[in-house]
């Protein structure tokens, strides 16, 4: 297929995850509705019968007949099946998106496109966007962490400091399965079952899972401020990072702390989070929730407040669909790399 053709034939890897899910509404509801859509998924038997774009279809067996044609295969799934197939894929001669970050050792690059025009260009060509036809969508933590620290850069603060609670959902569905049981087993007054996170995570807030558990939340924090750090690079500084893991499904919710080196200016705060490309939720209206987020495709914030002891320091609160914000920058490389060239 031309790659000029404006209605390109996809494949999802991971087709039946959580992000292969929302992914796939995202093509059909967007820009790329009109695609051919080819689901593969290895937990899957080839043959499931599944739908697409409204019309019964088939998942389709890992094999290169499989990508055959696709202008886009897009990583959905775990890290070890973007791992083990990614090669596949790129033998078909198609461009890879990989929403896992498992790919980064093959040099993938990530990135954020709707950041290119707040940050400054990279001066190490390792941060610029991948040129052999791999790219990473990086994580909804990733994405939320440097768009806020790209707009906050705008006014030059001190320190920047986010505590993020990440939803069950960021475990895939074994992580939203064990919080619902554990849910109803403990209403029950029943033992909880806690093979995902090895920890009560239902009606608790955690610091640290269990130690059976693998990434424990150390490892996720490190790894999480290990991506913000390399995309941002010495473009700004990176914010310091925690992560509390919340008794939530979905959703990606997040308070953020500035100190600036003088008493700032809200109203100035706002206009820049908004012209990140923020949506700023009215003055007067409830702020942004797991619930309130479900479906959007933006980072809801809400207004600036400041520190009622800490002249200089500034609070934020928000949230956004981790699933959706994670799909969405995804299509936004395909976009892009079908965008002309000017």
């Amino acid at each position: 297929m031309s790659r000029e053709n404006p209605t390109p034939r996809i494949a999802i890897v991971g087709a039946s995850s959580l992000r292969g899910r929302e992914l796939k509404q995202l093509i059909e509801d967007g820009s790329f509705a009109a695609s051919e859509l080819i689901l593969l998924d290895t937990t899957l038997p080839a043959g499931t019968l599944t739908e697409a774009g409204g019309e019964p279809a088939f998942f389709k067996p890992m094999e290169p007949e499989s990508f055959s044609g696709a202008r886009f295969v897009f990583f959905a799934g775990s890290p070890q099946e973007a791992a083990s197939n990614w090669q596949l894929a790129s033998q078909s001669g198609a461009e890879i998106i990989d929403l896992t970050g498992a790919l980064e050792s093959t040099g993938a690059a990530p990135w954020i496109p709707d950041l290119d025009t707040l940050l400054a260009p990279p001066e190490s060509s390792s941060q610029r966007p991948h040129k052999a036809g791999i790219y990473s969508s990086p994580a909804p933590a990733v994405l939320i962490a440097c768009r806020l620290a790209a707009a906050l850069s705008k006014l030059a603060p001190a320190r920047v400091a986010l505590l993020f609670f990440p939803p069950a959902s960021e475990h895939e569905q074994a992580g939203v399965d064990e919080l619902e049981k554990q849910t109803a087993d403990l209403l029950l007054l029943r033992s909880i079952e806690q093979p995902v996170f090895d920890a009560q995570v239902a009606f608790n807030l955690l610091a640290g899972y269990g130690t059976a558990s693998r990434p424990t939340i150390g490892e996720m924090q490190a790894d999480i401020s290990r991506r913000v750090a390399a995309y941002l690079g010495d473009r700004i500084p990176a914010p310091a990072l925690q992560l509390i893991q919340a008794p939530v499904f979905y959703g990606y919710a997040f308070a953020a702390y500035a100190d600036f080196s003088s008493r700032a200016d809200l109203d100035a705060l706002d206009f820049a989070l908004a012209s990140a490309g923020m949506h700023l939720v009215e003055k007067g209206e409830a702020k942004p929730s797991n619930v309130s987020i479900a479906g959007e495709v933006k980072i809801h914030v809400a207004h600036a407040e400041r520190d009622p002891a800490v002249n200089s320091g500034v609070w934020l609160w928000g949230a956004a669909d981790n699933l959706r914000l994670s799909a969405s920058n995804a299509l936004r490389i395909a976009e892009e790399l079908l965008a002309p060239k000017v």
